[in-house]
């Protein structure tokens, strides 16, 4: 059963948050399983996030060419919107833990 984008943007920022208390999960063996990595996470969540805003933009142009039903055209505008806010707050936790681990004392 495939994960929503939602349920996949929860598990990056768990993992996230794990790792940040230097507690990472998912790591068992020197060999991690397909779909366990970190990058793998935020692979999947960015891929998502494209397939929501490119479904986004099909509904918005059938909307005004009046092929497309008013409410499911802006539940995918908001849907497509929720997505970049949270892409957007994962990028900015990225760089403010980034910038902390620069200030760091060697």
């Amino acid at each position: 059963m495939p994960m929503t984008a939602a349920q996949n943007i929860t598990k990056v920022l768990n993992a996230y948050n794990e790792a940040a208390k230097g507690r990472p999960q998912g790591i068992q063996s020197d060999k991690p399983s397909k779909g366990d990595e970190f990058a793998d996470l935020v692979k999947g969540a960015l891929s998502q996030a494209k397939t929501i805003g490119e479904r986004s933009e099909q509904l918005s142009i059938a909307g005004i060419v009046d092929r497309a039903d008013i409410g499911q055209v802006v539940t995918a505008v908001a849907e497509a919107e929720v997505t970049i806010q949270t892409i957007v707050a994962i990028r900015d936790k990225v760089i403010d833990a980034y910038k902390q681990i620069i200030r760091m004392p060697m």
